[in-house]
């Protein structure tokens, strides 16, 4: 299909959602001055008794009529990113909307009149009738009437029709500015939200590397330093004698522990079974490991993103062994599930309770959620039950 046809046709579409829009706006606008009249009542009588009881009726009803508006002007004239519907902000927006509406009842019936009045001399012009709205000396429609009165007709009608879609832009302008946020706005939020994410990601990153450095030092170099002294033990020792054998086992074990220790380190910077798996093969590994029973249901259809992959199995792996270290719990359960555009993961445990988001662990798993635009909570009242979840987009 042509692209100037598809323009047309977009245009077309975007008039009439217009004028469907204007209509619906223009009923509520009697609602609106209705709606206005009895606050200026209720406010001239806010001296009599139940004065808050009918405030508050006031307020519902502005919070209700206001959600009318917000999501006709979504459903036909684009997005409002709205902030809370509090009471004032719906009353202000109340106030100056009527008169939108009455602007666009007005430029719809101005259309309605032109079109009417075209209509009728055109009819009566080719059926040679004597309804013509606007007529000759003789009161009948000729070619040289039709000719003087199509300029400024097509002119009107033209500027009028173009006026439906500027009161429609008048309209989500109004809901942006007085219950939203203009684009200008949402970019220098978008802005603030980038640049503190990518703070959050550096910083997420060198807690990260810190703390793998801490378990080399404090735990993989210790047994290695063990490992050697019993070397040196054994070989000093006589050959082939019973402390010589002893020694020689103790260095097996610390050996041993070391890979242990080694393994887990590597796990925590990234699992290999993640790429070969996914999701599921990951967090059964992770329950494998764990001290304490993992429960998972897992429901998804296929793949994820690799980055999505990542975070889902790290906050996994972060919010299992908090609840194992602090919380003492009998079982922890994994959920993940895909739902449109998004996946959840959620990690429930029966512990103690009374985690603190503000924790590093937790805390770190929030600025690595973010670094995604994902959402990231934690529920965990004193006595239990800890709800840590996260909210991706996987689209």
């Amino acid at each position: 299909m042509p692209t100037e046809e598809l323009s047309a046709r977009a245009v077309a579409s975007r008039w009439l959602r217009a004028v469907v829009s204007l209509v619906a706006g223009g009923v509520l606008s009697f609602l609106e001055v209705a709606f206005l009249c009895a606050r200026t009542l209720l406010w001239a009588l806010s001296w009599l008794p139940g004065s808050a009881e009918r405030a508050r009726v006031v307020d519902n009803r502005a919070r209700s009529l206001t959600g009318l508006h917000l999501r006709r002007v979504r459903r036909f004239h684009g997005p409002v990113h709205a902030r809370a519907l509090t009471a004032e902000r719906c009353k202000r927006y109340l106030g100056l909307r009527w008169l939108v509406g009455g602007l666009g009842a007005g430029v719809l019936m101005l259309l309605t009149v032109f079109l009417v009045v075209a209509g009728s001399m055109l009819s009566a012009w080719a059926l040679d009738g004597g309804w013509g709205l606007i007529e000759n000396a003789e009161g009948r429609v000729d070619l040289s009437l039709l000719a003087i009165a199509a300029p400024p007709g097509l002119m009107l009608t033209f500027v009028t029709a173009v006026g439906v879609l500027a009161v429609g832009s008048l309209d989500r302008w109004l809901a942006i500015e007085v219950l939203g946020y203009s684009d200008q706005a949402l970019l220098r939020r978008r802005v603030v939200d980038l640049t503190t994410t990518r703070a959050d990601v550096i910083e997420a990153i060198d807690d990260e590397r810190r703390r793998i450095e801490r378990d080399l030092h404090d735990g993989v170099q210790q047994r290695v330093v063990a490992l050697g002294l019993l070397i040196g033990r054994a070989r000093r020792a006589s050959p082939g004698g019973t402390a010589s054998h002893d020694l020689l086992e103790q260095a097996q074990a610390v050996a041993q522990e070391t890979i242990s220790e080694l393994r887990e380190v590597a796990l925590r910077v990234y699992p290999s079974t993640l790429d070969g798996g996914g999701v599921p093969a990951a967090l059964e590994a992770l329950a494998e490991r764990s001290s304490v029973p993992v429960r998972l249901e897992v429901a998804l259809a296929g793949r994820l993103p690799s980055t999505v992959e990542t975070v889902v199995y790290f906050v996994a792996s972060e919010a299992v062994n908090n609840a194992t270290k602090h919380a003492a719990p009998s079982v922890v359960v994994v959920s993940v599930a895909a739902t449109g555009d998004h996946v959840t993961v959620t990690i429930t445990d029966d512990g103690r309770g009374g985690a603190d988001p503000s924790g590093t662990g937790l805390s770190g798993l929030a600025r690595r959620v973010a670094a995604v635009d994902g959402r990231f909570t934690v529920d965990s009242p004193a006595g239990g039950p800890t709800v840590v979840r996260a909210e991706l987009p996987c689209g």
